[in-house]
């Protein structure tokens, strides 16, 4: 049973920088896509980044530049570093995991673990 747990999210500034971390469950990044996406009131769910087993990334396009998606495969922490906020990023944030056992893409497909997600809040 895959496991997702966030923290670090909070209220911050336009402009500021906050780092999302995501605990998983042991030994999954390296059979699992890994993602983090967002959800603002009264909006659909947003997949925001994602990576793959290997370390290849994808961003949607708002984000790019602005944030960084990574893992540490020895602490089994994924991470969303996030810079140059805006309001527009405000959202609860989650933390999703997805089989990969034949190693396709992790971008623009459905995701079967999620987090109980952590609130971003840029003023």
């Amino acid at each position: 049973h895959v496991q997702l747990v966030e923290s670090g999210g909070g209220s911050v500034q336009a402009g500021g920088s906050l780092r999302l971390s995501c605990a998983a469950s042991g030994g999954i990044f390296s059979t699992h896509c890994m993602g983090w996406f967002r959800q603002a009131p009264g909006k659909e769910r947003e997949e925001v980044a994602t990576i793959d087993s290997k370390g290849s990334t994808s961003y949607t396009d708002s984000v790019k530049g602005r944030f960084a998606i990574s893992k540490d495969n020895s602490k089994n922490t994924l991470y969303l570093q996030m810079n140059s906020l805006r309001p527009e990023d405000t959202a609860m944030y989650y933390c999703a995991a997805r089989p990969n056992w034949f190693r396709s893409r992790c971008y623009n497909v459905p995701y079967n673990y999620w987090g109980q997600g952590t609130q971003v809040t840029v003023s």
